[in-house]
């Protein structure tokens, strides 16, 4: 049943369903979509049991004018960071439109051709993870040029903590857009509520936004994605561990794209002697030309699963294996690069390792800027918090 709620001041239309919401895919929402030209923002993860979205709507006869993809592209097969064209889906003949590189914001022209955008991405729940950015992005220009907006919401499998450094505004990218911390604890629904309510972007007031819930979900559960959300976080045990060690692409340290195992090692040649794991990235698939390609990279392996890697997190970010890499590093000026302050959104996170400072003292500095965050957060929750 469609529900009008007046909801953290603002007024929001929240829709329920099952926990993956599409699963559950009734006339509640279909017939909010009848009869109105759709934009889909999607990629393989948006999925109805065994079929896409996609398929699903046009089988029920919706009309799909426009498919939008973010950051490694329709199929969720191109590298971090690749260049995504436009094209046209051979399946169907429907335009697809790249909102990653230079042009990650729908313009006019793209939503000339509709009245309502479907957002439908599984996230990982780090600020860092691009389809939070293209979330925001897509908002905005449908607040500008009047096109309603819907959320059909997925858990968060890294929903069931807060942490890390919250993103000073000087270091706002395409890698972190609003000041939250590294791990928000919320779902793109309860995400979008936010950055609706506490207007932070353009026009934010005038958005139509809806919501279609999930259902059975809170945050304290853990949940199994059922497709991988992009090429290198491939199971479960990537997905826990990602937010902690992507903290190494902005050093001089490999994460293991490249390897069978993307998110659960670090390492690097120089690192020999001092670590007895190792090794080797080769290019392929989802990893063209990963750093120290054909050379044997020295480290450590952070779980073999997901149990070992969230019993090693015990629901808090890993700073020991940041800390125990700078340390090993022979040349510790550098060590970081220019992108290490984009994805920590803050200097005071590299100054602290440089400067000695344990994993603790850290995450102890972090404490108001995230308790100041859960006070916003509090308000858009859709779901029963892992905190009472």
């Amino acid at each position: 049943m469609l529900l009008s709620l007046a909801f953290a001041g603002y007024g929001q239309d929240i829709f329920d369903a099952k926990i993956m919401p599409a699963d559950a895919l009734t006339d509640q929402y279909v017939s909010v979509l009848r009869g109105k030209k759709i934009g889909l923002i999607i990629n393989q993860t948006s999925t109805i049991g065994d079929s896409s979205l996609l398929e699903v709507l046009l089988s029920r006869g919706l009309h799909v004018s426009k498919i939008f993809v973010p950051e490694h592209g329709f199929r969720g097969s191109e590298d971090a960071g690749a260049k995504v064209d436009n094209a046209v889906d051979s399946a169907t003949g429907i335009p697809v439109i790249s909102l990653y590189g230079s042009h990650k914001k729908p313009r006019p022209g793209d939503l000339a051709d509709v009245d309502e955008l479907v957002y439908d991405l599984q996230d990982v729940g780090a600020r860092f993870y691009t389809y939070i950015s293209t979330l925001e992005y897509a908002m905005e220009a449908c607040a500008e040029n009047h096109v309603a907006f819907m959320v059909l919401d997925r858990p968060n499998p890294n929903g069931f903590y807060v942490d890390g450094p919250v993103l000073e505004p000087a270091y706002k990218s395409f890698v972190g857009m609003q000041q939250v911390p590294v791990v928000y604890g919320m779902t793109v629904g309860e995400y979008a509520q936010m950055l609706k309510g506490e207007g932070w972007f353009a026009h934010a007031t005038d958005l139509d936004l809806k919501v279609v819930k999930c259902a059975h979900y809170d945050h304290s559960k853990k949940y199994k994605l059922p497709v991988p959300p992009s090429p290198n976080l491939r199971d479960m045990a990537a997905i826990y561990a990602y937010p902690s060690l992507c903290l190494f692409e902005g050093t001089v340290v490999s994460v293991g794209r490249g390897t069978n195992g993307p998110f659960l090692q670090y390492g690097c040649p120089e690192f020999e002697g001092k670590f007895q794991y190792r090794f080797t990235p080769l290019s392929g698939a989802g990893a063209k030309s990963p750093p120290y390609e054909s050379k044997v990279c020295y480290g450590e392996k952070v779980g073999a699963t997901a149990e070992d890697v969230l019993t090693k997190l015990n629901n808090q970010m890993d700073l020991e294996w940041l800390i125990k890499a700078y340390n090993a590093y022979p040349d510790k000026e550098k060590f970081f690069n220019g992108f290490f302050t984009k994805l920590s959104g803050t200097q005071k996170l590299e100054d602290q390792v440089r400067s000695g400072a344990s994993a603790a003292e850290i995450q102890r500095s972090w404490q108001p800027g995230i308790d100041s965050f859960k006070i916003i957060r509090r308000k858009y929750l859709l779901y029963r918090d892992f905190e009472k």
